[in-house]
């Protein structure tokens, strides 16, 4: 029987390959666009790739059902964007990272050695601090990026990133606040 955690790995593997695939397609013209909105787009593209990740891992060892719930939301508001993302870059023949960075790598390793309160503990406040550079960089890039579609998408994309900051905010507090009221 396959485990959920090898499923999610099966994915991100799957979802690399489809990058790499696209940047094949793409190689063939050069980026149309700045320096910053290029490394924009490659931050965002593996940025995303890791909150996929994490969601995944979330669902699978997290103890507490807040936890569980927002790492499936990281899962389908981060694939989603992704693709969009994607398509964007394809379109400039822009090519972004397949698979993790290896510090987003080393982050889910050291998860993977937690289980119950002390990972959604470590999960939640990588969220927070994940989300506020988001944001930062999101509001950046919706605000200076000179191409129209990198800036439409950063706009666009914002609000939820903006969303799931406050809603990281107010779990990992709860998970602390918990665990006090139980000793």
């Amino acid at each position: 029987m396959v485990k959920l955690e090898q499923v999610a790995w099966i994915t991100i593997l799957l979802m690399a390959a489809a990058q790499c695939v696209g940047v094949a397609a793409a190689q063939s013209g050069k980026a149309s666009v700045s320096a910053a909105d290029l490394k924009f787009v490659q931050n965002a593209a593996q940025g995303g790739a890791a909150e996929v990740a994490l969601g995944h891992l979330a669902m699978q060892r997290a103890s507490d059902e807040n936890v569980k719930k927002f790492g499936e939301r990281m899962v389908t508001d981060h694939s989603r964007a992704g693709e969009q993302l994607k398509a964007i870059a394809q379109s400039k023949g822009i090519e972004v990272p397949a698979g993790l960075s290896a510090k987003d790598e080393a982050r889910a390793a050291n998860l993977r050695k937690l289980s119950g309160a002390q990972f959604d503990d470590a999960h939640m406040n990588l969220m927070v601090k994940d989300h506020e550079k988001d944001v930062a960089d999101f509001e950046n890039a919706s605000k200076t990026a000179a191409d129209p579609q990198v800036k439409q998408f950063a706009a666009e994309t914002l609000p939820t990133l903006q969303e799931h900051l406050q809603q990281a905010e107010k779990i990992a507090p709860e998970q602390f606040n918990s665990r006090m009221q139980d000793h």
